[in-house]
């Protein structure tokens, strides 16, 4: 192990241990059942998310193998992934399946991006910037409520994002609405939202992708992604995904969809699409499992993705174009009828939303991928 392995590995042991300390004590456990926990390298919470009365514990990707060893599993190409900008430009090959990223904010300004063809900058979520060849609009940097001003007309929004970590953590959302600023879903004035947006350092601006109907339906005031989990099988030369969960929010994860701030966790059936029903714990003693939404009632089981079919061949399809990165986790959002768009991709990916469903090493495709990457 050298030196920068090295280093990454004793960040990893901080994280782990950070989580511990910061989350175990909110679950009710005797220090008798922590250490049996302890003793199986699991933190506290997985004590209450997966069923270790139904699974053998090794049937489970335990936590000491989530948070030290699968972030070596796509070496150097992991830290590009997690990067949000970097992973971007990886995904030029599939411009019809990215998002837009606008621009960055750093030191108090908003550096703006050139398109990556004709110069013209456009999204699907209706927002279309002026030619990069007026002097105006092709500045490299400039203020960024001004270039707010320019650009955004009512009922346009935007996603504000740092350009790595994931979880759910360190997302802002910006709407334009009757010539005023929403921040977050909170009037503010030019002053106020200049202030915020200073703050904000290493942000992307990025597109705010609309979701489809069945999304909306189920939770309207988040957009619901599916994280879907690839890997390469070096065998087979194939990609195949193991486990896909729909995230759906809630009151409490608002303004994103994750299940570690409170929302809810289905599994998609990889053939037909459909979800199951939904997962949901936020730091209490057990799982609660919800056939239907608890607060817009709308039907979680038996729910079809639209297209599911060709969005998840179309996925594999990318994953075997970018086979040099075996393990991503694809968060995605569907947009349509066989039409999804990718929001971002994690190297490390949480386990905990998949695997309050099924234990992943209880198969043996993916546990043989676990093994070859030296992670099991």
């Amino acid at each position: 192990m050298n030196i920068r392995e090295a280093y990454q590995t004793a960040n990893r042991v901080r994280n782990l241990v950070r989580d511990e300390r910061q989350d175990g004590q909110m679950f009710d456990f005797t220090p008798r059942e922590r250490l049996w926990l302890y003793r199986r390298r699991f933190l506290s919470k997985s004590g209450v998310l997966y069923d270790f009365d139904t699974y053998e514990p090794t049937t489970y990707l335990d936590d000491y193998q989530r948070y030290i060893r699968s972030g070596r599993i796509n070496g150097h190409w992991g830290a590009l992934i997690d990067n949000k900008l970097a992973f971007h430009q990886i995904l030029r090959e599939f411009p019809s399946y990215r998002s837009t990223v606008y621009g960055l904010l750093k030191d108090g300004q908003f550096h703006v991006f050139e398109s990556d063809d004709d110069g013209a900058i456009a999204s699907d979520g209706g927002i279309e910037l002026e030619h990069p060849s007026d002097p105006e609009s092709s500045r490299p940097s400039v203020d960024p409520v001004e270039w707010l001003d320019g650009t955004l007309s009512d009922g346009d929004r935007l996603v504000l994002k740092w350009f790595s970590g994931g979880g759910g953590n360190n997302v802002h959302f910006l709407e334009r609405e009757d010539g005023r600023y929403l921040y977050d879903g909170t009037p503010v004035s030019d002053a106020e939202l200049a202030e915020a947006l200073a703050d904000l350092e290493d942000y992307l601006v990025c597109e705010f992708v609309e979701q489809d109907e069945y999304a909306d339906e189920l939770y309207p005031d988040t957009v619901n992604t599916i994280r879907v989990l690839t890997m390469y099988d070096e065998t087979a030369q194939e990609a195949f995904i193991p486990i896909a969960v729909q995230r759906i929010g809630t009151s409490n994860s608002v303004p994103v969809d994750n299940f570690s701030k409170g929302g809810l966790s289905a599994e998609v059936d990889r053939e037909a699409g459909e979800l199951s029903a939904g997962a949901h714990y936020y730091h209490e003693d057990s799982v609660s499992w919800h056939e239907t939404h608890p607060e817009t009632g709308a039907r979680i089981e038996g729910t079809e993705i639209p297209g599911w079919e060709e969005i998840r061949d179309k996925l594999l399809e990318i994953a075997n174009t970018l086979s040099h990165m075996p393990y991503v986790g694809w968060d995605i959002v569907v947009t349509g009828d066989g039409e999804f768009k990718i929001i971002e991709g994690n190297s490390r990916t949480g386990v905990a939303a998949m695997q309050v469903h099924r234990p992943l090493l209880a198969d043996d495709r993916t546990r043989r991928f676990y093994q070859r990457h030296d992670v099991v």
